[in-house]
């Protein structure tokens, strides 16, 4: 395994070349969670049928909700 100064040597590299790259990335990952917070907020609201709730979290591979 890699260690921690490699490995951050590494990242400050890529961001100081590619920072647009990085840039895009960091967007994309705040979409991806911003996407994943309403899918969360879906499965544990409980006005909503907990079959179908529990069968998404089941799809996505995400932990079922409590009855």
């Amino acid at each position: 395994m890699a260690d921690q100064a490699y490995v951050d040597q590494l990242a400050n590299e890529l961001c100081a070349r590619h920072t647009a790259l990085v840039a895009t990335l960091e967007t994309d990952l705040a979409g991806h969670r911003q996407r994943l917070a309403i899918v969360v907020r879906f499965i544990h609201n409980e006005a909503i049928a907990h079959d179908i709730r529990a069968a998404l979290a089941r799809d996505l591979q995400l932990p079922e909700p409590t009855e």
